[in-house]
This record gives C-alpha cells, structure tokens and sequence, in this order.
C-alpha cells in the first residue's frame, strides 16, 4: 500500500516531461471528475453515492461497490494510467523497488522477483508474460497528471496525505496474499477485469499492514468482478485477496489510499505532549515531583490512582482552554501534501500588477493549501 513521504522527488522534471501526453490524454477522454473544488471532486469520484451517505453508512465500516457500466467513465478510468504507458515510463529511468515491485503471490506468500538497479522494459514484460507476475507501480502521480489533480484535491478534501499505487496482473496470476492495510483503500478498475474477495476484519480500523493465512479468514463477505469504470471502497483491517479471471489478458486498477497514521489515538499521541507543557505552567500539581524510585519500579501500579488524577486535571483545563494543538501530524502534512497542479502553465504564479497596500484587499488562489498560524511572539517571550 502506499506510503506517506517522499513521493514528490523530483516531481518538477518529470511534469515537464509529461505535459505534452497529460494534455492529449485529457484531450482524448473528457474527465468525468469535478475539479471544481474538493468536496465536487470527491462527490463525483463515488457518484452516484452521496456523501452524506458514503460517511454515514460505509466510511470507516463497510465496503462500498460502485458497478456502473458506463463506457464514459471506463474511458476517463482507462487515461489515468495503462499498461501500454509502462514502455515510455521505462525510458525515463525507473528503479526496482523505488517506482516498480514485481510480486506473484505463490502458495499464500508474497514473491518478490525484483532484479537490481534500473527497470528494463523488455525484461519487465518478461517477467509478466512468462512468470505471470504483477506489477506494481509506486506513486503513479508524479508521471500522470490527472492522478495528481485528483490526489491533490482529495488531499484537501481530507486534510490527510494522498497516495496510490497502480496494480497490473497478467491473466490466472494473483499478485498479493490475502493481507489488510492500514488506509481507507478506494480502488478504480482501469483495464480488464479483477475477481475480488473481502473478509471480516481480524483487526478492525487496523494501524498496520498484516498477512492473514487462508485457513484464518474464513469465508468471503463480499465475492465480485470489477470492471472499467467501477469503484471500490474499503476501511483499513479489511482482508482481500483478488486475481485476474482466465480470459481476460489483463487487469490494471489504481488504489489511492489515505488516513495512514490519521486516527485519535495519532493525534492524542501528537496534541497530548503540547498539552501537558501548556498545563503545567498554570497546575502546580503537574509539577510535583514522581514518588522517589518509581523509575526503578517494575509493577507502578500504586502510581495510577495517582495519573488518573492528573488525567482529569489534563481534561479539565482543555474543557477550560478548548485548545489541543497538533505539532508533527500537521507539519508532516503540510510538508509532504501535493501541491496545487498548476500543469505546463506556471503564469498563473509569475507576480504581476502593483504591490498590495496595506488596507489592500487580497484573493487567495490557493485556498486549501493556506494555513495561519498564530503563535506567541518569541522575541518579547518571558524566559
């Protein structure tokens, strides 16, 4: 599944080197998507489920199929990425590991067939067309363009990191064991067909990614084929497995997945720091000192009488101060989001026109990716 960080390397150069195709493949296939804004842009990515709906009935809880039989989105789906784009994207110097794994799954287990260093193309198709193997293709936005407008928008509309991995399976192979992920998975099918089975969670809404054997999983909850234009919802601790049908050549989906690390036990692991420091400065029973020798205890069970009472005292002065600051979940954010896609135009961010005054009035072109931040002034800080 894919990572947070680190997918924006080099990402300038290589939208150059993509422009071109971006706007004839956009050309070719009108969106179907509303760029308009986030909250249009992810109302049409699960339409025609509405939102209220998708976050009342499945987000967080069940799987959601979208079947539409609809040769308009099966041809948008089909120029977000194909396996026809692997060639072009070797010549650009892709590297094992980094953008490609090739996986079989054999006997239940995860096969890694990955050679070293640079991505052959020839040899790529090698090991699809004789070792059935699949491939996964890492972070596919920072070559697509229109994956990297919708990420960017959905990473606004979530305020949580986007990623997404492109799967291709040869026909009678299956790449992956059956495993859960620890991301809210929405898969698009692109090209041929992918026969899926989910399973009752093990570990529901889980933080880590895991392999569930065969002989644990039991029996399917939900059995189906996935076609061009479709769309699949599942929370984190899901169990899948899926495969490529014999008679179809192929299979190609994307997974865009996100909130990894994104839960309220993340963020209590984040805010609570900040919060104990900013009480202590005004509760004098939070700076007393711990019993003598209660770093030296293996059993600190006579101590918790004692921190439920500091717990209570911490939840009191947030009820008074209503004030829970995030500290790295928010910086990791804003420093590994994508940015706006601005395409081959870069006009729109050359400075023009007279200097605002002071009293000017100004339009944020970027809304959703401004943050302000008020913080104490350093320089007159007592210390």
């Amino acid at each position: 599944m894919p990572k947070k960080g680190g997918k924006h390397a080099e990402m300038g150069k290589e939208t150059q080197a993509q422009c071109k195709r971006a706007k004839l493949e956009a050309a070719c296939s009108p969106s179907v998507l509303s760029f308009e804004n986030p909250d249009s842009l992810f109302g049409s990515l699960i339409s025609p489920i509405k939102e209220e709906v998708f976050f009342k009935e499945y987000w967080e809880q069940k799987p959601l199929l979208v079947q539409r039989n609809d040769p308009l989105v099966a041809a948008y789906y089909l120029s977000l990425f194909q396996l026809s784009d692997l060639k072009e994207l070797c010549s650009q110097g892709l590297y094992y590991g980094r953008d490609v794994n090739i996986c079989r799954c054999v006997n239940g287990k995860k096969k890694v067939l990955n050679k070293e260093g640079k991505v052959n193309y020839m040899q790529l198709k090698k090991d699809f067309d004789q070792k059935k193997a699949t491939i996964q293709f890492h972070q596919p936005q920072r070559f697509k363009e229109e994956l990297w407008k919708i990420q960017e928008k959905l990473e606004c509309y979530f305020g949580s990191l986007v990623g997404s991995n492109v799967y291709i399976t040869p026909q009678g192979s299956q790449g992956l064991p059956p495993h859960y992920d620890d991301v809210e998975v929405f898969i698009l099918q692109l090209e041929g067909e992918k026969h899926w089975r989910l399973y009752k969670p093990t570990v529901p809404l889980a933080r880590e990614y895991n392999v569930e054997s065969e002989d644990r999983i039991g029996n399917p909850t939900h059995e189906f084929i996935l076609k061009p234009g479709d769309l699949l919802y599942f929370p984190r601790g899901t169990i899948h497995q899926a495969d490529t049908p014999l008679g179809t050549s192929h299979s190609t989906h994307v997974t865009i997945s996100t909130y990894q690390n994104n839960s309220w036990g993340d963020f209590l692991l984040d805010a609570i720091p900040g919060l104990v420091f900013d009480t202590a400065k005004d509760d004098v029973a939070l700076r007393t000192s711990i019993p003598r020798q209660l770093l030296m205890q293996v059993n600190t069970a006579d101590s918790t009488k004692k921190l439920s009472s500091l717990l209570r005292r911490l939840a009191d002065h947030l009820d008074h101060t209503r004030e829970l600051r995030s500290s790295d979940m928010k910086k990791d954010f804003v420093m590994h989001r994508l940015p706006p896609c601005l395409g081959c135009d870069s006009d729109s961010l050359t400075p023009g026109g007279k200097l605002p005054k002071i009293d000017s009035k100004i339009r944020l072109q970027f809304r959703d990716h401004t943050l302000i931040s008020v913080e104490p002034d350093q320089e007159n800080a007592v210390g």
